[in-house]
């Protein structure tokens, strides 16, 4: 009983300290202990932030982590994955709603950092698209393919007949390297030259292709391969 008022009075004090100073003053382990606690996590919910910090590299990447894999991490049930996957998909959705509904190349550093938390840290390799209207603004963000942690598979006339679909004469390409390394591969220029091949005759433009990673983002356009 004692251990269990001794861990209440912690979390309480974390939570003042939350409330009065922001999230921002907090370390990730304590972020990420409020987090458990909240979740009735049982026990000292300290020890298990940090084995899950060091297990997994960081915050961002155990947001993203599958559900699988934190299941295996002693001390995580059900509600303890459920409210990280909460927090991850809360933060996805606030920066979706930075790039919605305005022209997505006039706020495009939005549109690299949402990128990059859709898809920076996840550990397999997935392949999104981002449908535009006339105006450039955004009509859907839809996953393709997923594959493995090196490669995905990418059908240039599933991609054009879906935004025919949609209405949309733009995208913008969007795929991750769960390496670290979002340097482009000759596979993703040969895709790339796929789409753009198979999407101008019909009028869609494709802007860019952004290759996200957890050390940064590649821009074709950028990289003068587009």
């Amino acid at each position: 009983m004692a251990g269990n008022e001794t861990h209440a009075g912690h979390g309480r004090r974390l939570r003042a300290r939350l409330l009065k100073d922001g999230a921002g003053r907090l370390a990730d382990y304590e972020l990420l202990e409020f987090l458990l606690y909240g979740a009735s996590v049982r026990g000292d919910t300290k020890p298990l932030a940090k084995r899950l910090l060091r297990g997994f590299g960081g915050l961002p990447q155990l947001l993203a982590a599958d559900p699988a894999r934190l299941a295996e991490i002693e001390g995580m049930g059900e509600a303890g994955i459920a409210v990280l996957k909460a927090v991850q998909s809360a933060a996805q959705r606030l920066a979706q709603a930075e790039i919605t509904e305005r022209p997505l190349l006039t706020a495009w550093q939005q549109v690299l950092d949402y990128c990059r938390l859709k898809l920076g840290h996840e550990d397999t390799e997935r392949f999104h698209v981002l449908y535009l209207d006339r105006k450039n603004r955004l009509i859907a963000d839809e996953p393709q393919q997923v594959g493995t942690v090196d490669q995905v598979a990418v059908y240039p006339r599933e991609v054009v007949k879906r935004a025919l679909n949609l209405g949309a004469t733009a995208l913008i390409l969007v795929h991750n390297h769960p390496s670290g390394d979002p340097t482009p591969s000759r596979a993703n220029i040969a895709m790339t030259n796929d789409v753009v091949a198979a999407a101008k005759p019909l009028g869609v433009v494709v802007h860019d292709h952004v290759v996200v990673a957890r050390h940064g983002v590649a821009s074709f356009r950028s990289l003068g391969l587009l």
